[in-house]
Parts: C-alpha cells; structure tokens; sequence
C-alpha cells in the first residue's frame, strides 16, 4: 500500500514527487518510458517565462510567477544549468501598438518585476540582429533558459534519494476506485519487451500524465477534461551561431501561443521554434515538411539572418492543451483523494516547482503526512569535464582515468561521465537516457561518432545483451544481430 502514487515522470510529476518526499509516507512514480523526462518536458523551448503573458487571475499566471521566483534557488540547490538572459516580445511597424501595452498591463498584473518596453538604440543595442521592421520590444529581465533534461532530472533524482519510489516503463492500464483509496493495475515491460502486470493499491493518486491526464480524471470522475496533443516543431542550430541573439526573442503572442521564438539555450546552441497545430494522435511527434518549412519564415519577422546552415537537428513535442486553457489542479470534487495535474501547457515548465509545491501540501494535508525531520535538499549532477579547468582536468583524470578517454568528440563527454550517469540514482539505461545526462550524441554529429562506443559502455556497465541496448522506450534496438548469424 502506497500513501500516493504520481502518474508522469516529467518536470511537473518529478517537481510534485520531490515536494512529496519531504514528508513521512511511501510513494511512487510511475512512467511508461524508459527514463524520467520522455514526453512534453524533453521536447519544447527550454524557457523560464518572466509571466506577463497568462491571464491574470488565472493558475498560469499564478504559478508562473511563483515558479519563475523559485528557480535561482532551486538551481544552486540541485545544480541545474539556469541563465536569467530576459525576455523581449517585439513589435514591428504593421502591428498594433495596443498589443505590445496591454502585455505590459497584464504583466504588472501577475507581479512581474522590472518590465518594461524599449525602443530604438537601446533595444537595437541588446540584440543588433533583430528585425528591421521590429519598433519595441517588452523587455522581462526574470525571463530565464534552462535545461529541461537536467531540471527533471534532478527533481527525480533527489526525490529518489530521499525515499521516492520509481517505476520506469511501467504503464498503468485501469484505475478503480476501492475502499480506502484506488488500486492503479500496470503493465511493466522489460528490455526483451517481456510485459509482466501488477495491481498497486494507493490512499492517493496524483495524476500528472501529460497529454493522457484527461484519460485518467474521466476514468474516475464525472467532471470531464479534454486535452488536445499540440505539436510545436522546432530546429536546433550548431553553437557556432549561438551568440545570434543574447535574449529570449518572442514574436506578440496569438490564440495558438506565443509563437515562434529564437532563443540561446543554456549550452549555447541556437533554438528556433515552436510550430502550433493540434492533433488528434497524442504520440505524435514527428516532425513535417510543412512545419519545419514554416520556422525560418515565421523567424525572419523577429530576427534577421539567421544561420540555417547551421541546424543540426529538428524535433517535435506535444503539448497538453486543456479546452479551459488553464491547468487544471487538485483533488477532484467526486473523487476523493484523486488530484489532478492537467492541461500543464505552457508555462508549464517554469511553474512546475510551484505547482509542486502546492499539490504536495494539499496531498500531504489531506492523508495527514508529517514533515521530514531530515530532508536532503541538494543533489549533484554529473562532473561535465568541459565546464573544468585544465589543472582540474587533469585532477580529476588522475583520480579516475576514464575521465580521460573522450567518447563524444562534438560535446567532448568522457567515459567519466557517462559511468556516472548509468550508476548515479535512477541511473540510464538507453542511449537517450545518456544523452539527456551527459550531451553525449547533442552535437553537430548528432551522435554518429560516439553511439556505437555509448552502446558498448551500457552493454558492459548493464549487463544488457548489446541487441537489447535500446535508444530510448519500446523496440527501439540498434542491434538486431551478428553480421555471420544473419
């Protein structure tokens, strides 16, 4: 019997089980991919909002600002890579005026601090590369970058290390409600794609699936949601033309969202996107013609000469949009001790902290769990030995001499910090697993060079038979035999 099950290993589950594991009582996440970070939080902009964009009043508005206000602490906490670069929403000369104001209204509104709007040499002074026909810009200096991956990551990671349970590639099948609580059935499927099932029985359940969150409310309440997959595609460029623009520069946003925008990421690549088209298919990530021909147009109306000879991949995600556009929180009102985390669209990132914070208070107040005497509020992420010194380089070479042999060239990650990323806490065990710790396979080779060496390091690390080595979730495989045998 568990005292709270969270359904979803992505930022806004890991943020709710981290704040959870505070308190006295089991608990467990359950994810369906192979890794925490697998659905919408792997695959979007990567952005902290400032909050001036949601609707006052609103649970956006609310927790994004919240969220935004935690996050400097949170990343010296738990050592995630954070940057306050700012925002800028620009206007160009064939837009209304009123648009760009009523932004900055709204934005004062939900207590964001220090915006305000600039114009001519000083805003062409902070990012020289902006459009020609752009006039002003909204300038939000608490917009921020971070890395999604390591930002799961890390709230997994210490949740883990202070008593939570996880259950990867596990998919629950069926919730029932039952005396005292509900019983979660799951399948669990292992590396050979063997499923086995399994009844768990919980007091409370947290359900924070992502675009599949109005599957189970409606399995288990009267009060129906309905959430649509929205699929933003985006290009990733080479760090080469990572310096284009300083700033986060968003486009005025629309009934879709905020549009395409073109950003730095925290390890200094170059991001442009999203696209915004709603689907019927809520596994639909891949990318199109279409979509991916869209971006520069849609780009161009913010910032001029974009290097595209410089992209090195393009990708896809899925956004939960809710039909309330809102997220939707807490305990439904027909089913007891059933909480929901859903609709967690943009900004759902930056708010997951806050929305953590509050669920886990209300889940915690509501089974009566007492704090923590000792709680471990910091975590470790993996050395990188790029971000070192020489003199430390070799410090650390000496201590361990697998820190010396370079396995990815373009990101220069080392057989040091891949063994760290299979044996620290909720180790990896897929080459996409690896990637999301290390940058192994991110560079401008996109993982040509080192997967097949990434492969051997977690067939000799594992135990896994090298056919089963995996990319990422389901039959994945590389490897489908020996060259002779076929």
């Amino acid at each position: 019997m568990y005292d709270v099950i969270v359904i979803g290993g992505g930022v806004t589950g890991c943020a709710i089980a981290r704040e959870l594991s505070k308190f006295e009582g089991k608990g467990c996440v359950i994810e369906a991919g192979d890794d925490v970070c697998s659905g919408t939080s792997k695959a979007n902009s990567a952005i902290i909002h400032a909050g001036f964009d949601a609707t006052p009043g609103s649970n956006k508005a609310r927790l994004n600002v919240r969220g935004n206000a935690m996050m400097d602490e949170l990343a010296e906490k738990l050592d995630i890579s954070f940057r306050r670069n700012g925002s800028l929403v620009v206007r160009t000369a064939e837009q209304p005026e009123e648009g760009l104001r009523q932004l900055l209204e709204k934005g004062r509104q939900n207590g964001v601090p220090g915006i305000r709007i600039v114009t001519g040499e000083e805003l062409r002074a902070m990012e020289p590369n902006l459009a020609d026909t752009v006039v002003e810009a909204l300038y939000a200096p608490t917009g921020a970058i971070v890395c999604p991956f390591e930002m799961t990551i890390a709230f997994a990671e210490n949740a883990y290390e202070n008593g939570m349970e996880f259950r990867l590639e596990t998919t629950v099948k069926e919730i029932e409600k039952e005396e005292g609580g509900y019983c979660v059935c799951v399948e669990k499927r292992a590396a050979d794609q063997t499923v086995t099932t399994e009844e768990l029985h919980t007091k409370a359940v947290v359900n924070a699936a992502g675009v599949y969150a109005d599957v189970w409310n409606n399995r288990v309440s009267e009060n129906k949601i309905h959430i649509t997959a929205r699929k933003g595609e985006y290009l990733l460029l080479d760090k080469v033309a990572g310096d284009h623009v300083q700033h986060t520069v968003f486009q005025l946003p629309g009934k879709m969202g905020k549009g395409v925008l073109v950003t730095q990421t925290v390890h200094g690549n170059l991001l442009v996107g999203p696209t915004a088209k709603d689907i019927d298919d809520k596994e639909g990530v891949n990318t199109t013609l279409e979509g991916l021909d869209y971006l520069p147009e849609s780009a161009a109306v913010s910032v001029k000469n974009l290097p595209l000879r410089q992209v090195i991949t393009s990708f896809a995600g899925l956004r939960a949009h809710e039909d309330g556009d809102d997220f939707v929180l807490g305990e439904a009102t027909d089913a007891p001790n059933f909480y929901n985390a859903a609709g967690i669209e943009s900004p759902g990132l930056s708010s997951a902290p806050a929305i953590g914070e509050e669920i886990a208070a209300e889940v915690a107040a509501k089974l009566g769990l007492q704090k923590k005497e000792e709680f471990k509020d910091t975590r470790k992420g993996v050395q990188h030995l790029a971000e070192l010194s020489m003199e430390q380089r070799n410090e650390l070479i000496r201590q361990n001499p697998a820190y010396g042999n370079i396995i990815c060239r373009c990101e220069m990650i080392s057989e040091g910090e891949i063994l760290d990323a299979i044996h620290r806490p909720i180790g990896a065990r897929s080459l996409d697993a690896v990637k999301r710790r290390t940058r192994a396979g991110m560079g401008r080779c996109q993982s040509g060079f080192c997967s097949p060496r990434v492969i051997d390091i977690l067939n000799r690390e594992c135990g896994i038979p090298m056919e089963q080595v995996r990319k990422n979730s389901g039959a994945s495989n590389f490897i489908v035999g020996k060259n002779k045998e076929i």
